[in-house]
């Protein structure tokens, strides 16, 4: 067998042959015209932010090792003798076949407009094109800001500019369609992207046509359009959709789409019986099918035609999930009701960013299909339900909090999983059935998971209920790349020493890590002072906020928290803030934990606005971390004529003890003075209130989407014993709760809930006391102030750039407008009218 064409399908083809043990009676040539075995071209964006292209691979080069498989990159196919049955590559070399599969994909299409090849512009297709493209913007980057122009607002057009914008590039998008994605979404949606993505500091130009690219022979220096503007550019990213590579098939003389795409049957043969097609270039059904998901299908197809079975391609689930610019977008089904008579149910919220629309059969019964734009979290839950009763209100689905997603035992054996690979819930099921007992092993079988891995939790939903219909104890592994849950490898570290996340999953692991276990690892390497969360590699596991130790906010600048123990601040630390406020123009706010919360920092300003406030004597308050946020008080019996207890002093004593402590989801306590309860102690983590002989500790309570009461562990404590309680719980907590779980549901969680909670920690029953005070106690001789370390550090103050060309510049997309004597992002007025009015006179 000969197949042309090494990209990702070609793999899949490859797999199944060998799954199926072809190679007892085959041997397989795969020519690819590029350098790489075959990569991972969905995850081609991430390459950006990566030098070493090897980690897109999708194979560790086993397959490739295999007797009877021979891999030939660098090596283009140059013509099919179908009257000789051999190939000819491009040196001149010519191999026998007695099958042939065409698996060349596509290539990226660049409009027919003058200029469209000067130097600077480039399509977005391979990883040389990224190469390219990313040393052009570079290269530029050294003498000015960049800008440059997306040419089609597609799926690949976005991706290419949230890559410009991230390489530091003025980007603007260029849609000839009246919206951004016009085959996922309709106007609705369109409008909530763009209005999204413009927030994110992009330009979106839609209705508009492109007339030429200008410049000289040198570079590319403009476009203009058809309106008769123009606008100036560096760049120019080509992204108006791809176009099968079909001139070999017929240059050959098979039967091609008058559209492209080289035709064939339900059996994937073309009308050459010896010679099948499979992915982008292949038009069956009288169409090209763009997605990886139905080119892994055709492979499968020709894998089980090619040893006599009788497998036919006949259609696959077009649904899509995508992450753009960090805007969620995903449509699914018969999204643009197509359908006779359907109905569409639409939940619009420009404000907070989502557009959600359900359409449904004429009574309203029937999913037919959907889009989600901004937030895309029900998708899991609706794409296997298209073509079933939806149950209950369709517009449940849509509002925020409106329902619960169903259990997977509700979902129907029919309902499609894995659109990527075709799989449904009954094959999963099936799998489990028949001997697959964790999430990794029912991936290799069924391929669930394997491609895109937006299904996985889905997946692992299906496996868990599975299992347990089954009496069948569920794993607790963290992902598939560690078999040990949190609390184990928590174990795994603290015992062993190891202080990388490379050297754990070298050792206790396996492949590179996801975005589940990589922040998982940075937490408790962090919990157990195995350097800065931005030292080496640290830096790269963090998420978003810890990354640089700010939270981000929705136009895309970062709050600044300094940490004010205890809610006490002196009237110097009051003018400290301000000044830095009033120097940077930040909006502030009182937060509820009893701080102040500083809005609107540029990235390249936090390291400035931070030597400003260590200098006033402040710290990092740690608002971007899963750690102790606050330690919130009353004032206590020093003022009020009600408290029984010094609340104010004992707050501040456990706000600087516990700072800085990373546990697997966000600490708060609340220390109260009296039974009055005014810090609201209760509804904390932790809960300290007075009384006439000591102090009550509640532990396990916590606000948000699921409030709950703490609960009461122990009574009239002294402050030794109370200090002692709180520093084996909070120990407790960090070195046995599963990944994200708040204190709440890891005290329920406990076998013997709140009594075994006060036998480990008041008995001992664990025989852990000692160990858990001491690593408290070193937690609390090596704490340093993240960002006081960070700016005596050339190399961590380097990463504080919004610009690498131009690292002071200034976001020139940020727009504010004054309200009530502060700045905001600009945007409507979030709330007018008479009501408003009459409240602020009253």
């Amino acid at each position: 067998m000969v197949i042309v064409g090494a990209g990702m399908v070609a793999q899949r083809l490859v797999e199944a042959l060998v799954d199926r043990g072809a190679l007892d009676d085959w041997t397989i040539d795969i020519f690819g015209e590029e350098q790489w075995a075959p990569y991972d071209r969905v995850a081609l964006t991430s390459f950006f932010s990566r030098d070493d292209a090897a980690s897109l691979l999708l194979d560790d080069g086993t397959l490739w090792q295999r007797p009877g498989v021979r891999l030939h990159t660098g090596t283009g196919v140059a013509g099919i003798d179908r009257d000789r049955r051999v190939v000819r590559t491009a040196d001149g070399s010519e191999h026998g076949y007695d099958a042939v599969v065409l698996a060349t994909g596509s290539y990226a299409a660049r409009p027919p407009v003058p200029g469209n090849d000067l130097p600077g512009c480039f399509v977005y297709r391979t990883i040389d094109d990224v190469d390219r493209l990313r040393s052009w913007v570079t290269e530029r980057a050294a003498s000015g800001p960049v800008r440059g122009a997306v040419i089609g607002g597609g799926l690949l057009g976005l991706e290419a500019a949230g890559a410009l914008h991230a390489l530091g590039a003025e980007t603007t998008v260029v849609e000839f369609a009246d919206r951004l994605m016009p085959l996922q979404v309709d106007a609705g949606g369109g409008q909530a992207l763009q209005r999204m993505i413009e927030q994110l500091g992009v330009r979106v130009r839609t209705s508009t046509a492109s007339r030429a690219v200008l410049g000289d022979g040198d570079r590319v220096r403009s476009m203009e359009f058809a309106d008769g503007t123009q606008t100036e550019v560096d760049v120019v990213v080509f992204a108006t959709g791809v176009r099968p590579r079909d001139e070999l098939a017929r240059a050959a003389g098979l039967d091609v789409h008058e559209r492209g795409g080289v035709m064939a049957g339900p059996d994937c043969r073309t009308s050459d019986p010896d010679i099948f097609v499979i992915g982008e270039v292949a038009c069956i059904a009288g169409r090209v099918w763009g997605l990886v998901g139905p080119g892994y299908t055709m492979a499968e197809v020709v894998a089980d035609r090619i040893l006599g079975g009788e497998a036919t391609f006949t259609g696959a689930d077009l649904s899509t999930k995508l992450k753009l610019l960090g805007v969620d977008v995903a449509s699914f089904g018969d999204a643009f009701a197509t359908a006779e008579n359907s109905l569409e149910v639409v939940y619009a919220d420009p404000i907070a960013g989502r557009y959600s629309k359900l359409v449904l059969s004429d009574d309203a019964s029937t999913l037919l299909g959907g889009m989600l734009v901004g937030d895309a979290g029900a998708y899991q839950s609706l794409r296997p339900l298209v073509g079933s009763a939806l149950g209950g209100d369709p517009a449940a689905w849509l509002v925020p909090g409106g329902i619960e997603p169903p259990t997977t035992g509700a979902m129907p054996d029919a309902a499609t999983v894995c659109s990527c690979n075709n799989v449904s819930a009954g094959t999963i099921r099936a799998a489990v059935g028949s001997g697959c007992a964790d999430l990794g092993c029912v991936k290799k079988c069924t391929r669930a998971g394997t491609s895109c891995g937006s299904c996985v939790p889905l997946v692992k939903q299906l496996v868990n209920a599975e299992l347990v219909a089954a009496g069948i104890e569920v794993s607790s592994a963290l992902c598939e790349h560690f078999a040990m849950s949190r609390p184990q490898l928590f174990d795994v570290v603290r015992v062993s020493g190891i202080a990388t996340f490379s050297e754990l999953v070298q050792r206790h692991g396996t492949g590179r890590g996801c975005d589940i276990c990589r922040p998982v690892v940075a937490s408790i390497l962090s919990s157990l002072g195995r350097g800065h969360v931005l030292d080496g590699e640290n830096a790269a596991l963090q998420d978003t906020n810890d990354h640089v130790m700010a939270n981000i906010q929705k136009d895309g600048t970062y709050s600044v928290v300094p940490r004010i123990p205890g809610g006490e601040i002196t009237p110097a630390g009051l003018i400290a803030i301000g000044a830095v406020a009033t120097e940077f123009d930040l909006y502030t706010k009182i937060t509820g934990g009893q701080r102040i919360d500083l809005f609107g920092a540029r990235l390249e300003q936090l390291p400035a606005i931070w030597q400003r406030l260590v200098d006033a004597g402040f710290e990092s308050g740690h608002a971007y971390g899963k750690a102790l946020r606050t330690v919130k008080s009353c004032v206590g019996q020093t003022w009020c004529r009600f408290g029984v207890g010094d609340s104010t002093a004992l707050a501040i004593a456990l706000e600087l003890r516990y700072r800085g402590l990373r546990s697997p989801h966000k600490i708060k306590l609340g220390v109260s003075g009296c039974a009055r309860e005014c810090a609201e102690a209760r509804s904390k983590d932790v809960g300290v209130i007075a009384t006439e002989g000591g102090w009550n500790l509640y532990v396990g309570g916590n606000g948000g989407f699921t409030p709950r009461h703490a609960q009461l562990l122990a009574e009239d404590l002294d402050i030794d014993t109370l200090i002692r309680s709180i520093d084996r719980y909070l120990m407790y907590y960090v070195r046995t709760a599963e990944r994200l779980q708040r204190t709440a549901p890891w005290v329920e969680s406990l076998e013997g809930g709140l009594d075994q909670l006060r036998a480990v920690i008041f008995d001992d029953s664990l025989g852990i006391a000692d160990d858990l005070d001491a690593a408290m106690e070193r937690h609390v001789g090596a704490y340093e102030d993240e960002w006081a370390a960070t700016l005596r550090d050339p190399q961590k103050l380097s990463m504080f750039t919004s610009f690498v060309n131009a690292p002071e510049v200034a976001d020139p997309d940020l727009e504010y407008v004054s309200e009530r004597g502060q700045r905001r992002p600009a945007g409507p007025v979030l709330i007018t009218g008479p009501t408003l009015t009459t409240l602020t006179r009253s």
